[in-house]
């Protein structure tokens, strides 16, 4: 069977959609979808390629995830991402949770400092303080980086 590649369909702005995301993922980027030929195509970034993410000549599976917003919303966010070259951070991958969300989590690990280790989508990291391995927990997100968030406990064993 094929790998998997995710991408979005135009510019996702940042607000909740909950995905259920296959461990198999090897990237995520944001794309338009353009016609050549009779073909409808969608361009893979560069830095996919450069990053071992992707190979050329091999096949992949694509999911493609629309943009919800207005139209308007849409084509501004278009705009704004042609005029400002495109490659910036927006196509990162963002962390799959906002500070203040509410998430139920299974604790899997305990970190080096003693605290609960919980994993969401694409292994990102949830460290759960006060909890232990195998805990089910609710929890709200204080604090986000990049590769890790601190999520607060609001009630045990949901």
């Amino acid at each position: 069977m094929g790998k998997i590649l995710y991408g979005l369909t135009t510019c996702v702005e940042r607000r909740r959609i909950t995905l259920e995301i296959s461990d198999k993922l090897l990237c995520l980027f944001s794309a338009d979808v353009t016609i050549e030929d009779d073909q409808y195509v969608v361009e893979v970034p560069r830095r996919e390629i450069d990053t071992g993410s992707v190979e050329p000549g091999e096949t992949y599976r694509v999911a493609l995830i629309a943009d919800d917003s207005d139209e308007s919303t849409s084509e501004s966010s278009t705009k704004s991402k042609s005029t400002s070259g495109g490659g910036g951070a927006s196509s990162e991958p963002q962390p799959p949770v906002e500070e203040g969300e509410i998430r139920y989590v299974e604790v899997e690990d305990i970190g080096k400092q003693g605290d609960g280790i919980a994993r969401v989508e694409r292994g990102y990291v949830i460290i759960v303080p006060d909890a232990e391995i195998g805990e089910r927990v609710k929890v709200e997100i204080t604090e986000v980086k990049s590769n890790f968030a601190v999520g607060e406990i609001i009630e045990e064993d949901f």
